[in-house]
């Protein structure tokens, strides 16, 4: 008996595990193609309850299951969600490549009876080709994906319901990215402005934003700027549905503004767009940075040490960082060097011919350096000094010097006669009169503001009250006056 006993209390130790150890091995098919379905019921809940943010849920959920898809769970999946006669199906399944797994087929078949949906759903339909054109993407399956990617926007010219708007526009965005890793963009210029005019008309608002952004940067990959900003002055302009299409906005509006030499708003445009991209968008927000250090070069400034040294972004800002360090400097051999040294990633990242522009503002730097280190001195000596390689060196100082003289950058004079630089003393601004005007006005702002704060704190009269307090005012006088007549027919009646 102690024997049996003891078996029948190890029977169960051994025997739990399997049944626990076969779900987990099957977990992977299983769990992927459950989600999928949990997916298609989300978003069928929405097309019928006519409920926008559940067919985005239903896109968030799928980018997360995005590196876990297979061609056996998505050929399970489209079985599931379309009809076996329809052309969707026919169409999608020929696009997948084959796989023997039959045991997987079967296990993955499992628990359809858990999860029905309604066929026939434009929405369903759709999120199937979006998910085979994902699917086809990751898999570097191009020409499927083409094929795939034609056949959606097909399809969706034929809709017009506000439920369809959040897949069709994940739809229009890998239409085109797949264009463009075939670097084919062009081919498609004609088909997005359509698009575009097509959401325009249906009034889909994320739509428009997705397109518009799309053919920004179909126009800018040709460095078309031109065309971008006539494009981008006359499309409507709305509130942004999408804060990720409104960042890339920003980007795309920033690079013409910097092209069309608009270096203000340009940088205000990159600047926002890089604190408005989620922390994520690594990639995204490197490239905004890039394009705005650049900008605040142009414009005559330097950016902070700790705009380098962000995150994740160190190493990819560095030729920007060293870029910037000659600029600060001054020195043009060092800025030269930088330039070279660096050519392909400033070519990769289109930002060669704005470095071509940083020549003049480091010459600039460099002048005022010598301005405030020395009150007179020759224009060969500046020549040298600057490594002007020029034909001429003695001239086209000369000429740097005078340009930089009536624009205002140094305070000096030319002697021809000559030939030298001659800068005017810096006098002490303590000796006069600025530093009382800039108080004044400090001073002024102050008390504007405070005078402000102080008329806003007031309150409207209350005639509410000033009407209680008079019929207050009232009884207490006829009171008064009824205690004094009370008082004197007393006094009468002593008498």
């Amino acid at each position: 008996m102690p024997e049996d006993v003891q078996m029948n209390d190890s029977e169960p130790q051994p025997a739990a595990p399997p049944p626990a150890a076969a779900p987990a091995a099957a977990a992977p098919a299983l769990s992927t193609l459950h989600h999928l379905k949990e997916i298609a019921s989300v978003i069928e809940a929405g097309s019928l309850s006519k409920e926008v943010r559940r067919i985005s849920r239903a896109v968030r959920l799928t980018v997360a299951l995005r590196r876990r898809l297979v061609a056996r769970d998505v050929s399970a999946f489209l079985a599931f969600a379309l009809p076996a006669s329809s052309d969707a199906y026919a169409r999608l399944i020929a696009l997948l490549p084959k796989e023997d797994d039959t045991e997987m087929e079967v296990d993955a078949a499992a628990p359809a009876t858990q999860i029905s949906i309604k066929h026939g759903l434009p929405e369903i339909e759709i999120f199937c080709y979006l998910l085979v054109l994902i699917f086809l993407i990751d898999q570097k399956k191009y020409d499927e994906a083409k094929a795939c990617a034609i056949a959606s926007i097909a399809r969706l010219k034929n809709l017009n319901r506000r439920t369809v708007d959040v897949l069709a526009s994940r739809l229009y965005f890998y239409y085109s990215y797949v264009y463009e890793l075939t670097n084919s963009l062009a081919e498609i210029r004609g088909n997005l402005l359509a698009l575009h005019r097509m959401a325009t008309l249906h009034r889909d608002e994320l739509g428009q934003e997705t397109l518009l952004n799309l053919l920004l940067r179909n126009y800018l990959h040709y460095n078309l700027y031109d065309q971008a900003e006539k494009l981008r002055s006359k499309a409507p302009r709305f509130e942004a549905h999408s804060n990720q299409q409104f960042c890339r906005y920003l980007f795309y509006l920033g690079k013409i503004r910097t092209i069309q030499l608009e270096y203000t708003d340009a940088k205000e445009s990159l600047l926002q767009a890089a604190r408005k991209a989620p922390t994520t968008a690594r990639g995204f927000r490197i490239q905004c940075n890039k394009w705005a250090i650049i900008v605040r070069l142009l414009l005559g400034e330097i950016p902070e040490r700790t705009v380098f040294m962000q995150k994740g972004m160190k190493k990819a800002l560095t030729p920007y960082f060293e870029l910037t360090n000659a600029v600060r400097v001054g020195d043009l051999e060092l800025f030269r060097a930088v330039a070279d040294k660096f050519a392909s990633t400033f070519s990769a990242d289109r930002t060669r011919n704005l470095i071509v522009r940083l020549r003049h503002n480091v010459i600039r730097t460099g002048l005022r350096n010598i301005s405030i280190s020395y009150s007179r001195i020759s224009l060969a000596d500046i020549a040298k000094k600057l490594r002007l390689d020029s034909e001429n060196p003695v001239a086209d100082a000369e000429c740097i010097v005078a340009k930089a003289i009536r624009d205002g950058a140094i305070d000096a004079t030319i002697d021809h006669a000559n030939g030298w630089m001659v800068s005017k003393e810096t006098g002490d601004v303590y000796s006069t009169n600025e530093p009382q005007i800039a108080f004044n006005s400090r001073i002024a702002f102050c008390l504007n503001m405070h005078n402000e704060a102080v008329k806003a704190m007031r309150f409207p009269p209350n005639s509410h009250k000033e009407k209680e307090s008079a019929e207050k005012r009232r009884e207490r006088l006829q009171q008064e006056e009824e205690l004094a007549k009370h008082m004197a027919e007393e006094d009468d009646d002593d008498f």
